[in-house]
């Protein structure tokens, strides 16, 4: 099995760990980035309704698009990252740097590393999870879609390709600056455990990998957390003036819900995220290095 195969293998195993841990956060944040000003008076209320009106099945609402999505997302991202990684290191090894430390990458590269694993992973990224936003916050008792195969359907017959990749533009910003940094965060924090210690990667323990994933989770959250709100805004608005469209660009939307709901707008949705992502990305990266190791040693 070539390396950039169980690269991709290890990914997907972290990219299912992560939706089975972090949906039912994740539906109460989109609901919430994408409600009028004042529907709820917080995480609670809006994970409360939920359950009240929807019962508990509704926050794995939608889960089918990322289990199948995500996977392969994770999957891009840890495939390019890891790409990226070994030409960086052979081209460290022919700068003249020995064998032992030309894989200890520089900050500049592993941000490089990373947003070129978000780019690449936004080209699946970005139609999986308009997708779901789109599941996610359409009513029960009168749903448009029956599920993710029918809102494909229905979107491309209706609008075609670009209707699939809406909010394309905005997804592709989040996706290479939150990737350069949280693989830059996650990255260092190993190295620096590798060099404390005097470790090989492989012999990190488990916890480690959770921790420093959650660490990672918060750094991309935190430099994210604005952008991601207009993405989930861009993707659930109407796809033509006939139909509801409030937003003509993504400088239209900004603009629009700063002069009309304020800064707050922008951080709206913020509880959910912050308490799912140490999970979330403690499980995605726990579940890549487990099945990274396992793989390495077929």
């Amino acid at each position: 099995m070539s390396q950039t195969v169980k690269d991709l293998a290890a990914g997907t195993t972290g990219g299912i760990a992560q939706v089975l841990v972090g949906q039912p956060f994740d539906i109460v944040k989109v609901r919430m980035q994408t409600s009028a000003k004042g529907t709820y008076r917080g995480m609670l209320d809006c994970a409360g309704g939920i359950l009240k009106n929807e019962g508990p099945l509704a926050f794995y609402k939608g889960t089918l698009t990322p289990l199948l999505g995500i996977g392969a997302c994770v999957s891009i991202q840890f495939g390019v990252l890891e790409y990226t990684k070994r030409y960086f290191a052979a081209r460290n090894l022919r700068a003249g740097q020995d064998a032992a430390h030309s894989s200890l990458l520089s900050s500049s590269q592993l941000l490089v590393a990373g947003a070129l694993a978000g780019l690449g992973n936004g080209f699946v990224s970005g139609p999986v999870e308009h997708i779901r936003i789109r599941l996610q916050t359409q009513s029960n008792t009168n749903p448009i879609y029956r599920g993710p195969f029918d809102a494909i359907k229905k979107i491309s017959s209706q609008y075609g390709i670009r209707g699939i990749y809406k909010g394309q533009n905005v997804t592709f910003l989040r996706e290479a600056t939150g990737y350069g940094v949280y693989f830059w965060a996650y990255e260092k924090l190993v190295q620096r455990e590798m060099a404390l210690k005097g470790i090989r990667r492989e012999q990190i323990s488990p916890g480690s990998a959770i921790l420093y994933g959650a660490a990672a989770g918060y750094a991309l959250w935190a430099v994210i957390y604005p952008i991601d709100m207009v993405k989930s805004r861009m993707q659930t608005d109407g796809f033509s003036p006939s139909d509801g469209q409030k937003y003509r660009s993504t400088l239209h939307c900004v603009r629009t819900v700063w002069k009309a709901e304020g800064i707050s707008a922008f951080t709206r949705g913020l509880g959910p995220t912050l308490i799912r992502s140490p999970f979330a990305n403690g499980a995605t990266f726990l579940g890549f290095e487990m099945a990274n190791r396992f793989l390495s040693s077929i």
